[in-house]
């Protein structure tokens, strides 16, 4: 009888995911375990370390998202906001007036759909070539393989701008096969007598992204080829052994698998080629060029947006540019919203983090 009463009046153990936890639940008073957890001294250092980390997150967090924050409200200001000094951050009253004026005189749906056609051409090509490079490098033992890994490599650490002027050459009188160091003509020159001039259309953007040499593909390379180095081999082998062959391998087994990662590259190639400034007004340099997304921010205000008091005209038009940098990125947080889980999932899955 002792020994039962004894083991009714015994604490339970309940096993949670932070450890085991007693549970006095019924055998002593509430007034009792609260007392009790008031002066357990590991009970207040815990609370002292939750509210140091809530303080530090708050005031990273405030650093972080306050010049979002200052550069979104001022651009819902109206200009006399502008010159009125008891205004901070929240504006008199709300105006769009920027942001339609923006729209208007830029075309926003019309450049809307140019940048929508060039980030998913090239974003699209981008991934399935580096995928393609990707597995070759990580799968094919061939002699140069470490060779051409580290080239890859060397291609991310290249400066853009030393590239600028070969590539505008090249692409503004186009051919292939040609050596213009040594003035020697291509096929193209050979047979019809004339080069192509691919400048102010889509072809150099899509042949760059084609030849995996496209802006950050160096990257996506060597991220594809971490990936692929997480596949096991056997699921190559039992194909070959069932007949297949290595293109059927990759598009029946390979590709399916690596469907994560292969989002992640695209919306890595769609978000850079969205905002990118480099080549698009390297390659659509001229007045026959169509308008991007770029444009709303590069280039000078509106007309109906200039002012000529040149007390306010510096912030005034800092804020139209912010504006104008919203109406960029505003569609690509559309676009992350809904692929975040897989961006976060390609990445983890890649081999880069630990």
């Amino acid at each position: 009888m002792d020994n039962q009463k004894t083991n009714q009046t015994a604490p339970t153990a309940v096993i949670t995911k932070r450890g085991v936890k007693m549970n006095f639940e019924g055998k002593i008073p509430f007034k009792q375990r609260l007392i009790m957890r008031l002066t357990s001294s590991s009970f207040w250092i815990d609370r002292v370390w939750y509210l140091f980390r809530f303080i530090m997150m708050l005031g990273i967090s405030f650093v972080i998202l306050y010049p979002f924050l200052t550069n979104l409200m001022t651009s819902f200001w109206p200009l006399e906001d502008f010159s009125n000094t008891q205004v901070n951050l929240i504006p008199t009253k709300i105006s769009f007036n920027i942001y339609v004026q923006l729209a208007k005189y830029w075309h926003y749906l019309t450049i809307l759909r140019n940048t929508l056609i060039l980030s998913v051409l090239s974003a699209g090509l981008q991934t399935f070539v580096t995928c393609m490079i990707g597995y070759g490098l990580a799968k094919f033992r061939f002699k140069g393989n470490k060779l051409v890994l580290v080239l890859v490599i060397i291609t991310m650490a290249i400066p853009h701008n030393t590239l600028k002027l070969s590539l505008f050459q090249h692409f503004g009188e186009f051919d292939f096969f040609a050596i213009q160091a040594t003035n020697t003509p291509g096929l193209l020159e050979r047979i019809f007598k004339h080069t192509l001039r691919l400048t102010n259309t889509y072809w150099p953007f899509a042949i760059l992204s084609a030849t995996g040499l496209a802006f950050k593909n160096g990257l996506y390379i060597f991220m594809m080829r971490q990936f692929f180095h997480g596949v096991p081999d056997e699921l190559e082998e039992s194909a070959y052994m069932d007949g297949s062959g290595t293109f059927r391998t990759f598009f029946r087994i390979i590709l399916p698998l690596s469907i994560p990662m292969m989002i992640t590259i695209f919306l890595f190639a769609f978000s850079w080629q969205w905002t990118d400034s480099f080549y698009t007004n390297l390659f659509f340099s001229s007045s026959g060029g169509i308008g991007l997304m770029p444009d709303l921010v590069m280039n000078s205000a509106p007309p109906a947006l200039q002012v000529n008091n040149l007390a306010v005209s510096g912030q005034y038009y800092k804020a139209v540019k912010n504006a104008g940098g919203l109406m960029v990125i505003f569609p690509l947080l559309i676009v992350f919203l809904f692929c975040q889980r897989y961006l976060v999932q390609g990445i983890e899955r890649s081999g880069i983090v630990g």
